[in-house]
């Protein structure tokens, strides 16, 4: 049974949302701008109806095993099993040759299943960065490292804080790209000539 689980919670969350979206419109988001299959590119693709409807998709994809396995009544450590799944098969789904998204947008659906007030803590502080500095990219990685800590205050469950450790990691070394470009000062920005490469 925690086979079945694991398996459809991989299979969910390996789901395209932003690539099938875009393809209503004749598009493909892997074949523009930072290639990649979240709301940010599909946004930038396909327009912000699809970028929104993607970043919904791609939540609920965390969201609804997690909160499924939490209210079967599934042991912490089953739960945070199921939730990886859903989050590794979002980053590599199977269906398109193990290339997926960055996981930011499946990880926060996650988290609004297991700790809703640290969720709104940590887009409090995507949204001050985002503000700030205008780098999606940076405002996701911020918001990535400072969940484990978020759940640590407020005394969730090892099994969670464990899990948000092993995604905020799999969530950096996503965003490689997306850091060399920090660091080099050539990252784009939201809402200028060109529109941040980070997201989901």
């Amino acid at each position: 049974m925690p086979a079945v689980w694991i398996a459809l919670a991989y299979l969910l969350g390996s789901l395209p949302v932003g690539l099938l979206l875009s393809r209503l419109k004749g598009q493909d988001p892997r074949k523009v701008g930072s290639g990649n299959i979240g709301a940010t590119n599909v946004m930038r693709a396909s327009g912000k109806a699809l970028g929104i409807l993607t970043l919904v998709g791609d939540i609920l994809k965390g969201l609804l095993p997690t909160w499924l396995a939490a209210r079967a009544g599934l042991a912490g450590p089953l739960v945070a099993a199921v939730a990886f799944a859903a989050f590794v098969g979002h980053l590599f789904p199977i269906y398109l040759r193990f290339r997926g998204g960055k996981g930011v947008a499946t990880a926060l659906g996650i988290f609004i299943a297991l700790s809703p007030l640290a969720v709104l803590i940590d887009i409090a502080v995507f949204a001050a960065v985002l503000y700030a500095w205008r780098y999606v990219s940076l405002g996701s990685l911020v918001a990535a490292a400072l969940m484990p800590v978020l759940l640590l205050v407020l005394r969730s469950p090892s099994p969670y804080v464990v899990l948000c450790l092993a995604m905020a990691i799999l969530i950096f070394v996503k965003h490689a790209k997306n850091i060399g470009r920090l660091c080099a000062g050539t990252e784009n920005r939201m809402g200028g000539g060109r529109t941040a490469a980070g997201g989901g």
